[in-house]
C-alpha cells in the first residue's frame, strides 16, 4: 500500500475523524446511509485520486465502502487509507453493475430494509461536479424500495469549508510549486526569449518546472495550463493555450496549475511584451491597484457581495469600471472541489454562490480577477488561494504582484 499519511507530517489528515464527523450529520439529519458522487466528496473522505465515476457509501457507523471503475479499482485500494476489502470495482456483468453493486452492499452486506439516504444532486457551473443524474436517481429508487433518497449534499459541504492545518499545508505547498513554473517560464521568457515561442510552449516549460518540483497534474479541466496571449488575453477566464506566437507589443497572461495531496495551486501572472503603449500601462496599472486592494480587505465578517462592491467602488475611481468583471472571487478545495463559495443553498439564485455569506476564520478561497478590454486586445487575470485569518488574508502564492514589461 503506497498511501502515506504520517502524524508527524504538517500535511497530516485524520481521515477517520472526518467520516464520523460526517456520520454525526447524518444522525442530526436523520439519515441512516450517504451516498458521495461528487470528486469534492471523494477527494476529501478517502485522500486520494479518483476520475472515474464512483459512489461512496458512508454507513451509520463504520468505514465507508467505495465503489470505482473496474479499471482503475486496484490502484485506488493501494492510494487510498481505506482497508484494501473497502475499495470495490463495478463492471458491465451481470450483478456488477453500479447500481447492482450499491444494492447489494446496501441490503446483503450493510443489513438495509427501509431508511434515508443521502445523496449529492443539484445544479452546477462546473462540468465535473459529480451530482447524482435523474437516471441514477430513478434507478436507486426501483432498486431500493422502502428507501427514501434525500438530497444533502450540504452536510458535506459544511464541514468542508473551514480547512484544517493539513490542508491548509497542502496548498501552501501547492502554490510553492506553482511559484516554481512562474519563476521558470519568466527566465524562459526574458532577454528575447520570448522570440518565436508559442503559448503551449511556454505552458509546458511552466509544467515541466511544477512536475520537477513535485506537482503530480496540471490539475484544470478548463485548459490545463492557461495562457493567452495578444487578443486572447481579453476573450474572458477559460484559455487553453494555443499555437499562437508571440509578438512584440502583446500582454501575455500565464495561469499555471499544479496539484500536491489533492490541494490545487493557482496563480495567474501577467506581462506585457514591449514596447508596451501608454494605453496599455494605464490597463496594467489599474489592475495591479485593483488586486493589491481586494487582497488588502480579505478578512473574515466579509461577503461576497461586498468585497465585488468594493472592487468596483475602487474601479469606478480608477475610471476601469467598464473593463472589469463583477466578481473576485471563487471557491476551492481539494481536487474536484472548484467553484461554489458557502455551504448552504438559501441563496437568491440556487447553487450559486450565496452573495451574502459571511467568511470565517480558517475559511479558503481563490482570489479570482478579470479584466479584459476586447477593443484593445488586452486583458488580465489574477488568481491565487487566499487562505483568512483574524483580521486579514494570507496569499498562498508568494510571487510578486505586477504586470512587467518584458522585451
Amino acid at each position: 500500500m503506497s498511501y502515506e499519511n504520517l502524524p508527524s507530517s504538517p500535511c497530516f489528515i485524520d481521515n477517520r475523524a472526518r467520516v464520523v464527523a460526517i456520520q454525526s450529520s447524518m444522525k442530526a439529519r436523520g439519515l441512516d446511509l450517504y451516498i458521495g458522487s461528487r470528486p469534492r466528496t471523494l477527494s476529501w473522505v478517502l485522500d486520494a485520486f479518483v476520475p472515474w465515476r464512483s459512489y461512496l457509501v458512508i454507513p451509520a457507523k463504520g468505514d465507508p465502502i467505495v465503489f470505482t471503475f473496474i479499471v482503475d479499482s486496484t490502484r485506488l485500494a493501494d492510494e487510498t487509507w481505506l482497508p484494501q476489502d473497502n475499495v470495490r470495482a463495478y463492471a458491465p456483468m451481470g450483478g456488477q453493475d453500479q447500481v447492482s453493486a450499491l444494492q447489494s452492499c446496501i441490503q446483503d452486506e450493510l443489513g438495509l430494509s427501509k431508511g434515508r439516504i443521502g445523496v449529492e444532486t443539484g445544479l452546477s457551473v462546473y462540468t465535473p461536479e459529480g451530482n447524482l443524474t435523474k437516471y441514477e436517481w430513478d434507478a436507486l429508487e426501483a432498486a431500493l424500495p422502502g428507501f427514501e433518497l434525500v438530497n444533502s449534499h450540504e452536510l458535506v459541504d459544511e464541514l468542508q469549508i473551514i480547512k484544517d492545518a493539513g490542508t491548509v499545508a497542502r496548498f501552501r505547498e501547492a502554490s510553492r510549486i506553482v511559484d516554481e513554473g512562474q519563476k521558470a517560464a519568466r527566465v524562459a521568457l526574458e532577454d528575447g526569449g520570448w522570440k518565436g515561442m508559442t503559448e503551449t510552449e511556454i505552458a509546458g516549460i511552466g509544467a515541466l518546472a511544477m512536475r520537477r518540483a513535485g506537482s503530480v497534474s496540471e490539475w484544470n479541466f478548463a485548459g490545463l495550463n492557461e495562457i493567452s496571449s495578444g487578443y486572447r488575453t481579453a476573450l474572458g477566464a477559460c484559455t487553453p493555450p494555443t499555437t499562437r506566437v508571440f509578438e512584440a507589443g502583446d500582454p501575455l497572461m500565464l495561469d499555471f496549475h499544479s496539484l500536491f495531496k489533492l490541494a490545487m495551486g493557482d496563480h495567474s501572472h501577467n506581462y506585457l511584451i514591449g514596447p508596451a503603449t501608454k494605453a496599455q500601462r494605464r490597463h496594467a496599472d489599474n489592475f495591479v491597484d485593483l488586486v493589491a486592494t481586494v487582497l488588502a480587505a480579505y478578512r473574515p465578517g466579509r461577503t461576497p457581495s461586498d468585497m465585488a462592491s468594493l472592487m468596483m467602488d475602487r474601479a469606478e475611481a480608477l475610471h476601469c469600471a467598464d473593463f472589469c468583471y463583477p466578481g473576485c472571487e471563487h471557491g476551492i478545495g481539494l481536487w474536484g472541489d472548484e467553484w461554489r463559495i458557502g455551504a448552504r443553498n438559501d441563496g437568491p439564485f440556487p447553487y450559486w454562490t450565496d452573495p451574502d455569506h459571511v467568511y470565517a476564520k480558517g475559511e479558503m478561497l481563490i482570489c479570482a480577477m478579470q479584466y479584459a478590454s476586447p477593443d484593445e486586445k488586452i486583458g488580465f487575470r489574477y488568481e491565487n488561494p487566499i487562505v483568512l485569518f483574524e483580521g486579514g488574508c494570507e496569499a498562498l502564492s508568494k510571487y510578486p504582484l505586477a504586470i512587467e514589461e518584458i522585451r
